[in-house]
């Protein structure tokens, strides 16, 4: 890696994906993380004393408060959103709001703070829809009915990818789009299946499945996905484009997966299974052929020494 001497805002820098990339870089950079602290991963790590961060405590909603933060960057990495199912389902309306007009104000003031190097945007592998098997970057995005809740996350991060080449196109704005596919690790909060489970079976509470537990998904470990993102900050082919970031290889169903955790970690852990919530992802895998051409990135960790990595880190700052 040799991204160094940059200033770099990452939005949503004290989460789960923010806080692992500042940890790749501070070292090198001068990080300036931007976050409502409402997930904050960032309390578990050392970050907050390094002397090459800072945390700016603010909402992206706020424009003025995102375009003082973001002058003088060289590298912008957007990573603040609403997510989680449940989230989601709670809060529609909040979800669309942070994820569009908070995904347009980091990209007008990226371009008036004349950002040259990279604005990196996140988008969601939920825009490939309910069925999504080896999905490439130019498989057909799709919006789901109007009125599911469960699509509200999938349209808003559309808009923001829209929103983010239409920057690129017109104005020049070196953007680039990602697309996670089921990121997980030491730091995730939320509602993220993994650590929802890793926890539980660390304390051998039940685990609970919604719905039959066949839905199929491919798991990324964190340090995967902060690669993949580097490459993207570095590479002159990544600008303008979309890429999966995910592990075609570590593939299993809901069910699969709390036998995984189970297993791995000895677990004594019961699996019941409740009705769904919502409209689910059925089947979830991505084609990573472009961003292994593109960027050389691929995937290495497998799903159970990421699961038994994971569970090291909620036994030590979390249980």
């Amino acid at each position: 890696m040799t991204i160094e001497k940059k200033r770099i805002v990452i939005t949503g820098g004290a989460g789960f994906i923010g806080s692992t990339l500042a940890g790749r870089l501070a070292d090198r950079n001068e990080i300036v993380l931007f976050d409502n602290l409402v997930r904050n991963t960032l309390q578990h790590t050392n970050l907050s004393q390094h002397r090459s961060v800072t945390l700016v405590q603010g909402d992206i909603l706020d424009y003025e408060a995102t375009r003082r933060t973001v002058e003088g960057a060289h590298i912008v990495v957007h990573a603040a959103a609403i997510a989680g199912i449940d989230t989601v389902i709670k809060s529609p309306v909040r979800t669309m709001e942070v994820n569009m007009i908070g995904t347009a104000n980091v990209l007008r003031a990226a371009k008036e703070a004349k950002v040259t190097d990279r604005v990196i945007e996140f988008s969601t592998s939920e825009v490939f829809g309910s069925m999504a098997y080896r999905v490439s970057e130019d498989s057909h995005a799709v919006a789901g009915s109007a009125g599911e809740a469960r699509w509200v996350y999938a349209v808003s991060k559309l808009a923001g990818e829209h929103l983010a080449h239409a920057y690129y196109r017109e104005f020049g704005l070196p953007t680039v789009t990602l697309r996670p596919f089921n990121i997980y690790g030491p730091g995730q909060t939320g509602e993220g299946a993994i650590q929802i489970f890793i926890r539980r079976a660390l304390r051998n509470e039940p685990i609970t499945i919604f719905g039959d537990g066949t839905q199929i998904r491919a798991w990324c470990y964190v340090d995967d996905m902060v690669e993949g993102l580097l490459f993207a900050m570095e590479s002159p082919k990544a600008v303008g484009e979309s890429f999966n970031i995910g592990n075609a290889r570590a593939v299993t169903t809901i069910f699969g997966l709390a036998e995984a955790v189970c297993r791995v970690l000895n677990s004594k852990s019961e699996i019941v299974f409740k009705p769904a919530l919502s409209a689910d992802i059925e089947l979830r895998i991505p084609e990573t052929k472009k961003s292994e051409q593109l960027l050389g990135f691929k995937a290495k960790v497998d799903l159970e020494e990421g699961i038994r990595r994971t569970a090291q880190w909620y036994q030590e700052h979390v249980l």
